[in-house]
C-alpha cells in the first residue's frame, strides 16, 4: 500500500480527483486531494507547496502526483518533506532558478498548438486566466469525456491567478526520491512530444504512455489508477 498525495492543475481543485481516489482505494492505496489556493493572486508555487504539506499525513510512504501547473509544485514539497517519488501527470517541469514565463518565451513548443491562441482561453491584463465556456473546456480538457462529465467539470474550474508562473523555482537540485512522468497521447493542453522529450531531458525517465486527454482522473480513472498502482508496487 502506498500514499497518494493528488495535486490538481490550474483553475481545478480537490474534486478533479474525485474518481481516481476510488480506484486507488480499491488496489489497496490511501489518496489525499486538496484545494489549492489558485485564485489567489498572492499565492506562487511555494504558497501552494506549504498548502500540500500541511494537508498530508505524516508518512513515509508518499507519492505525490501533479497534474499540469501542478508539475512546478510537487518538487517544492518533496524539499520539505520525504518522498518516494515524484509522479508528473501531463505536467510541467520546474527549471531551477527560471519562471514558466521564461520556459514559455525558450519553449513555446511545451504547449500544443490547440492551446496556444485557443479563443476560448481568456488571459486578464492581470494575467489570470480562465476558460471562457464548456465548448473550450471540452476542447481542451475534456474531448474524451461524456458531455456529462465535461460539465460537471467546467462548473468546477476556478480563474487561475499568474503567481506561479512568474515565480522562479528556488531549487538548486532535485529533490531526493525517484521520478517518474505520465503522458497522454492525445493532450491538447501540454505537447505529448514536448512531455516526452522532457520527462527524458529533465527528469531522466523514459515517460509512460496513456490514452486520452490532458485528463485522464477523469476521462479514463481506472487506467490512470493501474499506472500509479504499478508504479507503487
Amino acid at each position: 500500500m502506498a500514499t497518494f498525495g493528488l495535486v490538481h492543475g490550474a483553475g481545478h481543485g480537490a474534486w478533479c480527483w474525485e474518481r481516481l481516489v476510488p480506484e486507488l482505494a480499491a488496489l489497496g492505496h490511501r489518496a489525499w486531494a486538496m484545494d489549492l489556493p489558485c485564485d489567489d493572486p498572492t499565492a506562487g508555487a511555494r504558497r501552494y507547496a506549504e498548502v500540500v504539506d500541511r494537508a498530508l499525513p505524516p508518512v513515509d510512504d508518499l507519492i505525490l502526483v501533479g497534474h499540469s501547473l501542478g508539475g512546478l509544485t510537487i518538487p517544492l514539497v518533496a524539499a520539505l518533506r520525504p518522498v518516494r517519488r515524484l509522479v508528473f501527470l501531463c505536467a510541467l517541469i520546474p527549471v531551477f532558478g527560471r519562471s514558466l514565463v521564461e520556459q514559455m518565451a525558450a519553449e513555446p513548443e511545451m504547449f500544443h498548438a490547440v492551446l496556444r491562441g485557443h479563443p476560448g482561453r481568456v488571459s486578464d491584463p492581470d494575467g489570470t486566466t480562465w476558460l471562457r465556456d464548456e465548448a473550450a473546456a471540452r476542447e481542451l480538457y475534456y474531448h474524451d469525456c461524456v458531455p456529462g462529465d465535461v460539465s460537471w467539470a467546467f462548473s468546477r474550474l476556478r480563474p487561475q491567478a499568474v503567481a506561479p508562473r512568474r515565480e522562479p523555482c528556488p531549487l538548486g537540485s532535485w529533490p531526493a526520491g525517484e521520478r517518474a512522468y505520465i503522458v497522454c497521447r492525445e493532450d491538447r493542453a501540454l505537447s505529448p512530444d514536448w512531455s516526452r522529450h522532457a520527462a527524458r531531458e529533465r527528469l531522466g525517465v523514459t515517460p509512460i504512455e496513456l490514452d486520452g486527454s490532458h485528463s485522464p482522473f477523469v476521462s479514463r480513472p481506472a487506467d490512470l489508477a493501474a499506472v500509479l498502482d504499478r508504479l507503487a508496487r
